[in-house]
């Protein structure tokens, strides 16, 4: 039984904490890049600026 509840809270922390970042592409988000160091994205970070902030 202890185990099960483990999953179950994980579970739970893993939803709550993906809840918390804007979507990709999204306004709220462009807006968290541009606050973002560049030198600290990532390759997929920065194409996906690219391809929903810029175009």
């Amino acid at each position: 039984m202890l185990p099960l509840i483990r999953v179950v809270l994980a579970g739970l922390l893993l939803i709550g904490v993906s809840a918390c970042s804007p979507e990709v592409g999204s306004e709220a988000w462009c807006k968290q890049m541009d606050k973002k160091p560049k030198g600290d994205w990532t390759a997929n970070e920065a194409r996906d600026y690219t391809k929903h902030c810029i175009f």
